[in-house]
């Protein structure tokens, strides 16, 4: 979970989020490296008395600054190509989950189980105990087994909502009568918070996401304990 003191993303819990930090790092370094060139040419062009009252133009230098930034976008535009293709790619998943966003709720249902579907309200802080964080704790978590790819298709029945869970890389828009998907893999266990990131209404803020990780064993004897009731 983000900290108030944090400038950089968050701790990456998922394969896709791993590659995202890399190739967000991978850009920085080029975006620096850029940086630094064109000061140093303006520092040197400013900084100089000489000047060519003949010079009118220059091939070479003309065909360098245009290709070399050519090159450049060419090797940022591979990484971010594969990227693209990892995130909408779904190759038999062992869980999938439906989710579908409502003014001013989440609800859930585990397709692959009968029965078993529940709404994801945010806790009032009025019933919060000590050490649950405020507007982002929820009555029902969505309990899912780490080390196992996680199909979630999303949805809306009413406005445009968006299923964001920064840690994850996950970002999916939930449409009124459209079915959108996405997969990840959890790869650690633990607490992920996120939030409804598009702009839905009056209590946008107020619409958090928890997905509990937790080992196979115990999703197991949660599975079993809510097909018994």
């Amino acid at each position: 979970m983000a900290t108030w003191t944090q400038l950089g993303l968050q701790d990456a819990s998922s394969p896709l989020m791993e590659e995202l930090t890399y190739f967000h790092d991978y850009t920085l370094i080029i975006l620096t490296l850029i940086t630094i060139l064109v000061t140093y040419g303006l520092v040197s062009i400013f900084s100089s008395s000489y000047t060519n009252r003949f010079f009118s133009e220059g091939q070479e230098l003309e065909t360098i600054w245009t290709v070399l930034p050519a090159i450049i976008l060419i090797f940022i535009a591979f990484p971010s190509l594969q990227l693209l293709y990892l995130i909408d790619e779904v190759n038999n998943p062992f869980l999938t989950i439906k989710a579908l966003g409502h003014q001013w709720y989440w609800s859930y249902e585990y397709s692959d189980y009968q029965n078993i579907e529940f709404d994801s309200y945010m806790v009032p802080s009025s019933d919060l105990t000590n050490g649950l964080p405020r507007l982002l704790e929820v009555d029902n978590r969505l309990i899912l087994p780490h080390l196992n790819p996680i199909r979630l298709l999303i949805s809306s029945t009413d406005v445009l909502h968006s299923w964001a869970l920064p840690s994850l890389g996950i970002k999916m828009d939930a449409v009124p009568g459209r079915l959108n998907q996405v997969s990840f893999i959890l790869n650690r266990t633990g607490l992920f918070y996120g939030q409804c990131s598009e702009i839905c209404g009056a209590n946008h803020s107020f619409m958090p996401i928890i997905i509990e990780s937790v080992p196979f064993n115990s999703f197991e004897n949660w599975i079993s304990n809510n097909l018994e009731e």
